[in-house]
């Protein structure tokens, strides 16, 4: 579901384990860490996305999870001009998603990163709350801080930790030698 803006419709998905750190999932094939997040088909709610998303993903079924909370609003971002597929109608430009913060209800043992026809993730591994900003990759950074801003409340009542400033990084450009 693409918007009149260009921005398709996505939910996020926080996973947290009993010792407040989070699921970060390693892309297949790629050196690129995120969280789990895809798509709301037109007939789903962000509530529905995300339980698909969470099955398909990292194979857990909701009773496994406990949802804690969601951003209250949409967090958008733009994809760079690169990553843009021109010939595609509508024309999407970037992402607006609803994130959902869960507490795993169940042993890790009832991961399963390969439960779709085509796997998001390879590996994955628990990290301190603030660590997948120093990891995602660099255009989606702005709206993982805005979502563990929005959320750490839920998983950290005393106050979320703090957290080590994140040094700027750019994409890095391949040269091709002839």
């Amino acid at each position: 579901m693409i918007d009149s803006e260009g921005f398709r419709a996505n939910v996020g998905i926080i996973l947290s384990n009993a010792e407040r750190r989070l699921f970060l999932g390693r892309r297949v094939g790629q050196d690129a860490w995120q969280f789990p997040q895809g798509g709301i088909k037109a007939w789903e709610s962000p509530l529905e996305a995300m339980f698909r998303e969470l099955e398909e993903e990292v194979g857990l079924q909701p009773h496994q999870v406990t949802v804690l909370g969601s951003t209250k609003g949409w967090l958008r971002y733009r994809l760079p001009k690169r990553f843009i597929r021109r010939h595609c109608n509508p024309l999407c430009i970037g992402q607006k998603q609803r994130w959902f913060l869960l507490r795993l209800n169940c042993g890790e043992d009832a991961f399963c990163l390969d439960r779709c026809e085509k796997p998001e993730f390879d590996a994955w591994r628990w990290v301190r709350y603030w660590q997948p900003l120093r990891e995602v990759v660099y255009f989606k950074r702005q709206v993982y801080e805005k979502a563990l801003n929005e959320l750490a409340h839920l998983l950290y009542p005393e106050g979320a930790p703090r957290r080590q400033p994140v040094q700027p990084s750019f994409p890095r450009r391949v040269r091709h030698h002839r």
